[in-house]
């Protein structure tokens, strides 16, 4: 592929990325500001077929645009920057190890548990202060996560038991789509490519 033709479609991957930012929902019994949204799935498509480096612009971009709108002072995109380039590098290099499509479900599953684990130190060190710093209190923070599920009546609780799982079933979600679509893609994509190639040496 050249470099320009994937510069484009960086561009546009990044691009599809970022609309779906906007497009979150809470998951049952999980803290009520942590949102899933599909963005994800398509900077790991990106990541398979383009490579780590492509795919971790595409989630700059995205994060970048979205700070234009941040109800977080920033600190959820840079969460979403470091969550998602963790699952990224994970998975790319396991699937490195050797192309199938099981090495590629294997690096989507240790990359969620990796970006399960960033979630927790970005939580614990962005996420929370941010929401302490504008002036709402850690206590009133947990009181949201206890209404909608008792078992998070503190920090160690809502890491452990909200935070945690939550990524991990994002993981998931990301994960299935991944896999669902990625092959088709790739496909669609190397076949552009091979018809481009054609018809410059035909010229």
């Amino acid at each position: 592929m050249t470099k320009t033709r994937k510069i484009t479609c960086t561009a546009v991957f990044a691009a599809i990325a970022t609309i779906l930012m906007y497009f979150e929902f809470p998951l049952p019994l999980m803290p009520p500001f942590l949102k899933v949204d599909l963005s994800g799935a398509v900077v790991l498509i990106g990541a398979f077929i383009f490579g780590i480096a492509p795919a971790i612009t595409m989630i700059g971009i995205k994060d970048l645009i979205h700070l234009t709108q941040t109800q977080t002072g920033g600190s959820g995109e840079l969460a979403d920057f470091l969550i998602l380039s963790t699952l990224v590098v994970v998975a790319v290099l396991v699937y490195r190890i050797r192309y199938t499509r099981k090495s590629a479900a294997v690096g989507c599953l240790l990359g969620s548990a990796a970006m399960a684990g960033i979630g927790i130190v970005t939580n614990y060190f962005l996420i929370i202060p941010f929401y302490a710093a504008v002036g709402m209190p850690i206590e009133a923070i947990l009181a949201a996560c206890t209404a909608v599920n008792p078992s998070i009546n503190g920090m160690g609780a809502y890491l452990l038991i909200g935070v945690l799982p939550f990524n991990l079933i994002k993981g998931l979600i990301l994960t299935v789509i991944t896999m669902l679509a990625y092959k088709k893609l790739s496909i669609f994509i190397k076949s552009k490519q091979i018809a481009t190639h054609t018809k410059q040496r035909a010229n």
